[in-house]
């Protein structure tokens, strides 16, 4: 079973997906792993995630799937049975935490307050996804979290784009950032595929510029 630790250091940028069927899934997902993106995060807020994860997931040996948008302690198992390898979820509950555990599905748990973070601390992760991170402070408030919480790490997500991702991954609390941007909706309908895997290029050596 892999580890968050292990995720988050795959590359900077994981792309938050949402598919309208498996088969655009499988698209999306080959076009971004072939721009060096190892990492997809295919959310649930769409009746086509489950299906999107197993295509996905079957792509390559060196693609790590993971679940996005869990709200519910069944979807964990789900997920996992669908090929899921790592979880996020937009906030946390003891519920939440105790069904990832049980499905063996590691979890990446969103955050966004001071008493979020302590909850998290006292159920043991050291790195959490900071949501929506540009809606609630953004870099100004990850500086914030660092005094006095300096070893919780973060994947801020919402609301980052190309042009803010290299503020978030610059503070020494970041690990990496999640995001969006990287498959427009526009380039998805057009199936323009080769655009995807430039913008995905391009993400991938965000950490080394």
């Amino acid at each position: 079973m892999i580890k968050m630790e292990d995720v988050v250091q795959l590359g900077p940028v994981i792309p938050v997906l949402a598919f309208d069927s498996a088969e655009q899934g499988g698209h999306v997902s080959r076009a971004l792993h072939a721009g060096g993106v190892k990492v997809l995060e295919i959310t649930l807020r769409t009746a086509a995630g489950l299906a999107a994860i197993e295509r996905a997931s079957q792509l390559a040996d060196d693609i790590v799937v993971g679940v996005g948008t869990i709200t519910k302690p069944e979807h964990c198992a789900q997920a996992k049975k669908a090929g899921a390898q790592f979880g996020v979820s937009p906030g946390l509950t003891k519920d939440l935490h105790l069904a990832a555990q049980d499905a063996g599905l590691p979890l990446l748990p969103g955050v966004m307050t001071p008493s979020d973070l302590i909850q998290a601390i006292e159920l043991g992760y050291e790195i959490v996804k900071f949501f929506p991170a540009q809606q609630a402070g953004g870099v100004a408030m990850l500086q914030a979290f660092y005094g006095p919480f300096p070893n919780l790490r973060f994947c801020p997500t919402g609301g980052i784009t190309a042009e803010t991702a290299p503020d978030f991954l610059k503070q020494p609390n970041v690990v990496c950032v999640g995001g969006s941007w990287l498959t427009p909706k526009k380039l998805v309908a057009a199936e323009e595929w080769a655009q995807i895997t430039r913008l995905a290029q391009i993400a991938s050596q965000l950490r080394n510029e």
